[in-house]
């Protein structure tokens, strides 16, 4: 998960929420439905991380199938949907590409779903990442978006681009990057300028 929040430039909750319908491995493009803002948006799903995604809807798929065995394996969708596409909240491509451990009774039916992971199941692993990696600042998973945004400006990708992956609603939010960015390039060092 971390690894797709740095590489695709994700908020935590729009990593969770994935949908398995939301990954398209053709075109190499993540689709966040509901984004911050109630906005949609595509971004990049990296190379790298095609056939490591691909080996985990495999196991994804696997533990699906045994929750329909077992009279879960559904997700859980909205009510218009469910009237619209009844037998949606039981197909695989409407399951959470990152799922809850655990099934859980659904509203009044007490039909037995399977939630998306918690943010703070993310959260807590990346802490305690940096923590065994021994870096000695505060880092957030949210820092991974950061250096998503911060890293493609460094390669020289145009602001607005980026401001697009982000889905971020005003440019004045994306420019923060470019700013520090910036500021980076322009200042030198006291202890390189005494050595020069």
């Amino acid at each position: 998960m971390a690894e797709l929040i740095y590489g695709a430039g994700l908020r935590v909750h729009e990593c969770v929420t994935l949908r398995v319908k939301d990954v398209d491995f053709g075109s190499r493009t993540l689709s966040i439905r509901n984004s911050k803002g109630s906005k949609d948006r595509r971004t990049l799903l990296p190379e790298g991380l095609v056939s490591p995604l691909q080996q985990h809807l495999l196991r994804v798929a696997t533990l699906h199938g045994n929750d329909l065995a077992r009279g879960g394996g559904l997700a859980p969708i909205s009510d218009a949907l469910a009237r619209k596409y009844p037998s949606a909240s039981a197909s695989f491509p409407w399951q959470y590409v990152f799922p809850s451990a655990s099934l859980r009774p659904w509203g009044n039916s007490g039909r037995l779903v399977r939630w998306h992971t918690s943010d703070s199941t993310v959260q807590r692993a990346f802490k305690q990442a940096v923590a065994r990696a021994e870096i000695p600042k505060h880092a957030s998973v949210h820092r991974l978006r950061h250096s998503f945004a911060t890293h493609l400006l460094a390669t020289g990708m145009d602001i607005r681009t980026i401001q697009l992956l982000l889905g971020d609603r005003s440019l004045q939010t994306t420019m923060i990057y470019t700013h520090v960015l910036e500021a980076m390039r322009k200042v030198m060092s006291p202890f390189d300028a005494l050595s020069g």
